[in-house]
This record gives structure tokens, sequence and C-alpha cells, in this order.
């Protein structure tokens, strides 16, 4: 049994992941940030996995669960299947969203409530400097890659102002919503629970979580994972396809959702319908509007810059660490 947990951990140290405590602790934080981010209605963890520069290596993270690692698992050969996964550069990084999600949710919803602006003037620094940073890699900057750019700007834009439909709650459908709730949280710009809301679902879908042992949510819990994991399977295949044959082409959209993403977090909003859901209140439509030229402004512009010059020093960072 020794040999056995020895075996184990030789192939969890085996998988691809971070080198020393400094990457795992910095690894750490990042999925903190991300973790932060999924919570905020409208955010992607996403779009912090781009900021962050682990993008591609979590497309290839998620990848990495593919045919030989199913083989291996059948064949037993749990050692193997453990090698060939990215496990320890996803276990570093679900450890951070994990501790975002338990530890700061209370903290972040109550900063939602109390200072909202604030809040939003910061990511929308963070996604605006996001914009410039990726931006650069689009190279030439030709009418071609502009118009993929303004593609996905207009996708991006029109997602988030979508209003809710009615739908089914046909078990067909919950795998669809699973599949496309999870291609959206690694879509940088677009939430996947955003998206769960748009599709009428989010409250169904939440509700079976507050009773996941009864029978008929815990087949609608299962239904709904697995249409996540067939998703994101297959979406990261695409991704990593895209992102290597195609690189600038694919930086060139991704840039476009994050630039129409802008459009959900602008600060200044008015809400025009919403609904409870949970004892909790969710904006279903809202406009944006010009702020007050008071002290508020002022503040809100100041985190504003805040989030500009984090994404900038990440940028700066990231790149003396590569040049290293």
């Amino acid at each position: 049994m020794s040999g056995d947990k020895a075996t184990l951990a030789q192939a969890f140290m085996a998988s691809p992941g971070p080198r020393n405590k400094r990457e795992a602790a910095l690894l750490w934080a990042k999925g903190v940030c991300m973790g932060t981010a999924d919570i905020i209605p409208g955010v992607s963890g996403g779009t912090i996995a781009f900021i962050t520069g682990i993008y591609g290596q979590l497309v290839d993270a998620i990848r990495s669960f593919d045919a030989v690692f199913v083989r291996r698992l059948f064949d037993l050969d749990i050692a193997g299947a453990l090698a060939s996964v990215h496990l320890r550069f996803l276990a570093c990084l679900l450890l951070g969203v994990l501790t975002a999600v338990v530890g700061m949710a209370q903290v972040v919803n109550w900063l939602l409530h109390s200072h909202p602006i604030e809040i939003w003037a910061l990511f929308f620094g963070l996604i605006a400097a996001s914009v410039y940073v990726v931006g650069r890699e689009i190279r030439p900057l030709n009418a071609v890659n502009l118009a993929l750019t303004a593609l996905g700007a207009a996708v991006s834009y029109a997602l988030v102002g979508m209003i809710p439909v009615t739908t089914p709650e046909t078990l067909p459908f919950i795998f669809l919503c699973g599949a496309i709730a999870i291609c959206a949280m690694i879509l940088p710009g677009i939430s996947g629970a955003f998206l769960l809301l748009m599709l009428g679902k989010y409250e169904y879908i939440t509700g079976t979580l507050r009773n996941p042992l009864a029978a008929d949510n815990l087949l609608v819990i299962a239904v709904f994972a697995c249409g996540a994991g067939v998703g994101i399977i297959v979406f990261s295949r695409i991704l990593h396809y895209l992102l290597h044959r195609w690189h600038v082409a694919a930086v060139s959209v991704l840039t476009g959702f994050m630039l129409g993403a802008l459009r959900k977090v602008w600060p200044w909003k008015e809400v025009l319908e919403s609904v409870v859901i949970g004892g909790r209140e969710r904006v279903l439509r809202e406009h944006n509007v010009l702020p007050d030229v008071d002290g508020g402004l002022f503040v809100a512009v100041g985190l504003v810059l805040a989030g500009v010059v984090v994404v900038l020093l990440l940028d700066k960072v990231s790149r003396s660490g590569n040049k290293a």
C-alpha cells in the first residue's frame, strides 16, 4: 500500500505544474483572483486568466484530460493517468479558486451591494487595460484582424445585454446549458452564471443545489455536470487549436470579447428590470448612464486607474519572468 502511495505521489509530482513553492504560491494567488471574479455576476474568470498570463496554460491543462487519460483509468493505471494530465497546475489553481469562493464570497457580495460603483470601476480598469495588453499581440494590425476584433466585441456586447428567455426544463436542454455555461466561464469577458440567467435556468440550477440529494435534483445536477464536462473538454480543444493554428485571429476575437464586455462592467447604471432569486435581487435589464460630477466620481476614476496600473504591473512582471 505504501508503495502504491509513493507511486501516486511520484506521478502527481511528474505532472506539469509549478516548479517551486514560489510559482505554486503565485499560481494559487491567480486562482484566488479568478475565483473572486467568478463571484461577481457578469465577470469571467477567463478574463483574469488572460490578465495574469495563464490563459493558454489553462486551456492546455483542461485539454490534457484526453483519450489517453481515460484509457489509463479504464486500465486501472492510476499513476499513468495522473502523470498524463496537468494535475499540479490545476490543483494549485483550483485551490486558489476555492479559497476565494469560500473565503471571499460574502465580502465581495457585501462590497457589490454597499459599494457597487467602486467595485465595477476597479473591474472596468482591469478589463480596459487587459484589452490593451492582450491587443498588443494582434500583429499585423490589418483590416482582417481588426474586423475579427470588432466581431468579437459585437458578440460580447450583445450577449451581456441579452434579456432572459423562457426555456424548457428538459434534460437535453439542461445538458446544453451546462455545456454553454462552462464554455463561457473560460472565455474572457463572458460570465457562465450570467448566461445561465439569460437562458432562464439560473434559478432552476441553483435551486437544485439547495437540496442536491433529492432524486430529481440529483439527476438534474448530474446531467448539468455531464454537459459541463463534455462542453469544456470539446471547447478546450477548439480553443487550443485556434490559439495554436490561428493565434493572431483567435487573440483578435478574444480581445474583442473583452472590449464588448466593458458594457457590463461600466460602473454607472440604471436598473430597468430585476427579479428576486433566493432572497437576492438579480438584475435582468439595465442601461449605462453618465456619472454625476461629485466626490464619488473622483474615487471611481481613481479605482479605474488603479485597475489599469495593476494589469500593467502584472504584465511587466510576466514579461520579466519570461525573459528570465
